[in-house]
């Protein structure tokens, strides 16, 4: 839309600008102009599309947030923020989150692994929301227009942008999400702010050429997977793709690991638990019993864990037994190897993939630098952050949301003062 005739005008009464049209941008906008009624306040954006990652998250149907209302659990979902998002919670938490979009006759349901989504099934509910709410605060939005240069001065900022026309304003509010690359930070850079280099966070695990990636489709609940040399572990649904692993476990294992697994390179190798918690001593004493009062009965028949067919096959195969033996055929070595197969199978991973069309960084705005009380800059008063340009991420499941609805509540209070 084009710039409001008023646009550039000397600043008379406060004037916010936020640097960013997508999630964390729209929430500080709307906390602004609610905190204080008489400031002006402008949204750029420098693409044509607003709040594109709401409009493709949780498959198109926007998972707003996690149904978790314990502060200490919910700060423990961020790998990265976690100490100082669990100050910011207590002020503005998932509770608070649905409280306000129910407010807005949004209504939300909880899924059973604790996602939240808009009834409808559709992002553009939470679009159509934030855009009615800005539009009835009066808020200006202003597409196409990127800032590649903040000046500070007194009690001011001049924003430069890219048609050449530079806006002034009282307070600045930088939610310009995270960025696959260190230079794409490097206008906060010449502000004194010391950027964390971002790498990916929340990616699937690739498997080139590797046989088990013909059981694509394939999902075990829960399995526990671990990266031995790293010492990191995780547990939850797993899903085998053509191209390797996915799946809620791997997801998260991926974002807890995102520096480590990053200066590996993505070659690293995983063990998968296809029992999860099952101990050694009990999965051989259970196969060993089942063989033992079970001799005349066909292996693939009668088998004590419950796993999908295909993954079975596949693993008997591994464990060198022909599942259409009786038990009495199989080798107290085979049910060794099968143990082993069932308890620790280990993987070379060579790479990863992007998960669907969401993108996630680990690195942004140092946090020691914010003030978490209302996003502010320790460095430079009047200039606040919110969303993932901040070295701030989350696990799967709603949680990155989560952190901008927060963090874009408190900018957006402490903005407008």
């Amino acid at each position: 839309m084009p710039p409001h005739k008023n646009l550039f005008k000397p600043i008379l009464t406060l004037k916010i600008v936020v640097i960013g049209g997508g999630a964390a941008g729209f929430f500080a906008a709307i906390s602004a102009a609610k905190a204080n009624a008489e400031a002006e306040v402008i949204i750029l954006e420098k693409t044509a599309k607003l709040l594109q990652k709401v409009k493709i998250s949780g498959g198109g149907r926007c998972n707003v947030t996690h149904a978790c209302f314990d502060l200490k659990q919910l700060s423990l979902s961020y790998p990265r923020g976690d100490k100082h998002l669990k100050s910011a919670f207590s002020r503005f938490s998932t509770s608070d989150t649905m409280a306000w979009f129910e407010s807005k006759k949004v209504k939300l349901k909880t899924e059973p692994d604790g996602r939240v989504f808009p009834v409808t099934d559709d992002s553009q509910t939470i679009i159509d929301c934030l855009m009615k709410e800005a539009k009835k605060l009066k808020i200006q939005i202003i597409n196409n227009k990127e800032v590649r240069r903040i000046e500070t001065r007194d009690t001011s900022f001049k924003l430069y942008v890219t048609d050449g026309e530079n806006i002034e304003c009282n307070k600045v509010i930088v939610t310009t999400g995270g960025a696959p690359k260190e230079e794409q930070f490097n206008w906060l850079k010449t502000l004194g702010h010391e950027i964390i280099e971002p790498v990916p966070s929340l990616f699937t695990f690739n498997l080139p050429n590797h046989p088990l990636t013909e059981l694509s489709g394939v999902a075990v609940n829960p399995v526990k997977i671990k990266i031995p040399e790293l010492k990191l572990e995780t547990s939850g649904p797993l899903l085998i793709t053509h191209w390797g692993f996915s799946g809620p476990s791997v997801l998260k294992l991926s974002s807890v690991g995102a520096r480590l697994i990053a200066e590996k390179n993505y070659n690293f190798e995983v063990q998968v638990c296809w029992l999860n918690d099952k101990k050694e001593e009990s999965c051989r004493n259970e196969l060993m019993n089942v063989k033992a009062a079970n001799p005349n009965r066909q292996v693939s028949k009668l088998f004590p864990f419950k796993l999908p067919t295909r993954l079975l096959d596949y693993l008997f195969v591994k464990s060198d037994i022909n599942s259409k033996l009786n038990w009495a055929e199989i080798s107290k070595e085979q049910v060794n190897k099968l143990v082993q197969a069932l308890l620790y199978d280990t993987y070379r991973i060579e790479g990863k993939t992007g998960y669907k069309e969401e993108f996630v960084t680990s690195g942004g705005v140092n946090l020691n630098e914010i003030d978490f009380k209302n996003m502010q800059s320790r460095k430079i008063k009047g200039l606040f952050f919110a969303g993932e340009v901040l070295d701030i991420d989350g696990i799967t499941g709603g949680f990155n949301f989560q952190a901008a609805w927060t963090t874009g509540f408190l900018a957006g209070n402490g903005a407008a003062v």
